[in-house]
């Protein structure tokens, strides 16, 4: 065995904000990557509009900075346990992590998710303490935490034995001694170079290498990456593409290393590097790449089962069509089905009905992410209520466990434990953080549906919540669903501020004057148990006892507009969310009422 000397191959972990994306803008200007005459994008690593607007990372992102001789490969990794494929993959391309934990908030669920994958793999760590020039930094207590972690997660001593080094990455600055005096990120790139263990692997025995990322390109086609484990690949070269013992003849068109956010063509590649491939237009996720003549396989991508599972269905009410250009079942069925080859965590699954589709994934964020990638792309569609996949093992029901941590202003604890303890929540432990309360439980996945937007309306918007998959336990018993009912229209038609100030006593609406609406549309909710239906778009008529301009008076309670995650969670089984490029909206699934009051008459007597 031998080792690549000059490569450090380095995977970023890091929770939600805790500032992994500025430290590696940083690094990239510092490593003089851009020319003086080159504008600086600021969070270069966040391309997508998707991970700009949300501040979250989505898709892992490669880049490469040189320093002092060597060649420091970043791989960006997601934060969040809904990516957890995502971030399954990108590990098996690095030797060490850079471990980024926020000087205030400490250790978090995210953190912990990845930071357990990365010592399940056996990479070096070094731990990054960001933001240490904030007012309410606690340095010394979250490095405390943070060997607390490593001990927690069953770290074996080498991987105890780990350097930290301190940051503040809007400024740019590193330290290895918190007392010292900081001018750059040379102390950080040091240690890279110092700790990281340089790639090993035998240069001269035959290839090998595991496609980790798919990523798709409208000039060259399907772009393979990944990073070669033994000996070298040349371009134009004839390889092995090998998958569950399958082997395809398959030829290299480009070979490409990274400099910077850029791709570099280059004529040969050798182990240690990572690299992209055009022309295997067969490749999937978890295949091999090997020598032709001497094909040898890699074991694939193991990666964490789905927990949560919607139907995604064509349009069928009556405004389809008009706001969206996809709208078709192919439509959909081709676009789930493409997303399945590189999103390696999802499963696309047909169903009896030609129309829908049963698309399951690690959660509600990875889903809702998806859904709405697609609506910007133009597609439209109708989404079903997010159910838990459920495992049957030796006959009994075992359903997936959540390790969720809520941060709530101590005012507000009882209210947050209340309600959790309705959704079959344990607590573990709870400890106190600058004013707030952090509280963490073990929870039924299916008891989170819902509960992000209680959790802000209760708390007032000052509740924070995170959570990441822990296990498969048995069923816990019912959980109380929804507990009011609807207000949905019962013909077709343009609502005006009349219709809607007479029924405002009936719930909180949905709508606002002069929007369109069907018969069966949901258009509030209803502050009782049962559905109402109603007519938002009565008219006042006119006599000549009374002007039309009387209307002025009407003062409307301002309507209530969801995103796209609060509708998904808050929709009941009959009921369904109809997702355009320009709207979302709440409906029945069933659209005429009279056929919705029979069957519901059927179930009653049923019951008795």
């Amino acid at each position: 065995m031998s080792k690549n000397e000059k490569i450090r191959n380095v995977a970023i972990i890091a929770h939600v904000d805790h500032g992994k994306t500025t430290l590696v803008d940083a690094m990239l200007k510092q490593s003089h990557i851009f020319r003086d005459n080159e504008q600086v994008v600021e969070r270069v690593m966040d391309s997508g509009d998707l991970e700009r607007e949300r501040g979250i990372t989505i898709l892992s992102k490669n880049t490469a900075i040189s320093y002092n001789g060597f060649k420091i490969n970043l791989i960006d990794t997601p934060g969040h346990a809904d990516f957890g494929g995502e971030v399954e993959r990108v590990l098996r391309m690095a030797d060490g992590v850079l471990l980024l934990v926020d000087s205030a908030e400490g250790v978090m669920p995210q953190t912990k998710f990845v930071l357990r994958k990365a010592l399940e793999n056996k990479l070096k760590p070094i731990v990054v303490i960001n933001k240490i020039d904030r007012p309410d930094a606690r340095i010394d207590e979250v490095a405390d935490e943070v060997l607390e972690l490593f001990m927690e997660l069953d770290a074996d001593d080498e991987q105890l034995d780990f350097e930290t080094v301190y940051t503040a990455a809007k400024a740019g600055i590193a330290k290895k001694n918190i007392h010292d005096d900081g001018k750059d990120l040379k102390p950080l790139l040091d240690t890279i170079i110092k700790e990281i263990p340089a790639p090993e692997g035998d240069f001269d025995k035959p290839l090998q290498m595991v496609i980790t990322t798919l990523e798709a390109d409208d000039y060259v086609g399907k772009i393979s990456i990944g990073r070669v484990q033994r000996g070298k690949i040349k371009s134009g070269e004839i390889v092995a593409l090998m998958s569950n013992g399958e082997i395809k003849k398959a030829k290299v068109s480009k070979l490409y290393t990274y400099e910077g956010l850029n791709r570099v063509e280059t004529a040969e590649a050798q182990m240690g590097e990572i690299i992209a491939i055009t022309g295997l237009t067969e490749g999937s996720i978890g295949d091999t790449i090997a020598d032709f003549e001497n094909p040898e396989a890699l074991p694939g991508i193991r990666v964490d089962e789905p927990t949560l599972s919607m139907t995604f269905g064509v349009n069928t009410s009556p405004f389809a069509g008009k706001e969206g250009q996809f709208v078709t079942s192919r439509h959909i069925r081709d676009r789930l089905f493409k997303e399945a080859q590189t999103n390696v965590a999802l499963r696309v699954e047909e169903t009896d009905s030609a129309d829908v589709f049963k698309v399951s994934g690690r959660g509600e964020l990875h889903l809702s992410i998806l859904i709405e990638t697609m609506r910007r792309e133009g597609y439209e569609m109708q989404i079903g209520k997010p159910e838990v996949v459920y495992k049957i093992i030796d006959g009994k029901k075992y359903e997936p466990i959540e390790n969720l941590t809520v941060e709530v202003p101590q005012e507000y604890m009882g209210t947050a434990m209340e309600s959790l303890g309705r959704r079959k929540a344990e607590m573990v432990d709870m400890t106190e953080i600058a004013g707030y309360m952090r509280i963490n439980f073990l929870i039924p996945a299916r008891g989170l549906i819902g509960f992000r937007s209680e959790l802000l309306t209760s708390t007032r918007g000052n509740g924070i919540m995170n959570h990441v998959f822990h296990s498969y336990e048995p069923y816990k018993g019912d959980i109380p669903g929804r507990s009011r009912g609807s207000l949905v229209a019962f013909e077709q038609g343009t609502t005006t501020g009349y219709g809607i100030y007479n029924l405002q006593d009936r719930g909180i609406m949905f709508i606002e004057p002069n929007q369109q609406v069907y018969e069966g549309m949901i258009v509030g909710e209803n502050s009782r148990e049962m559905d109402i239906d109603i007519n938002p778009c009565k008219q006042k008529h006119v006599t000549n006892m009374r002007s039309s301009s009387s209307d002025e008076a009407i003062r409307l309670v301002p309507p209530r507009f969801m995103s796209l995650e609060q509708a998904l969670e808050y929709i009941n089984d009959d009921e369904l969310v109809e997702v355009t490029p320009s709207s979302i909206r709440l409906r029945k699934a069933i659209l005429d009422r009279n056929t919705r009051g029979r069957l519901a008459k059927n179930s009653r007597k049923v019951s008795d």
